[in-house]
């Protein structure tokens, strides 16, 4: 195995890992930014308000965007596996 054919099954994975987590990461930050401009403006520091609505907003982009999530990392996965015996023979 050469070290370029490393090199890019990494950066595949690495952007497989981005292009999953990007939903997810970003509506959860969205929802905490909101959350916290919420709780500086309205002086309620409690720490349920911050952690719910998050945890409310991750189920929900797992329920919408999960099939699609797992269906791009079995692709991946297969034809990672499947590459396998070229890469090594």
């Amino acid at each position: 195995m050469e070290s370029q054919q490393v090199l890019t099954l990494g950066q595949e994975g690495l952007m497989m890992l981005l292009t999953i987590s990007a939903p997810l990461l970003l509506v959860v930050l969205v929802v905490g930014l909101v959350v916290s401009i919420f709780q500086a403006a309205t002086q309620i520091h409690e720490a349920t308000l911050s952690f719910v609505p998050k945890l409310v907003a991750a189920v929900i982009v797992l329920a919408i965007a999960g099939p699609w999530m797992i269906s791009s990392l079995v692709e991946y996965l297969q034809r990672t596996i499947q590459a396998i015996p070229t890469v090594v023979g």
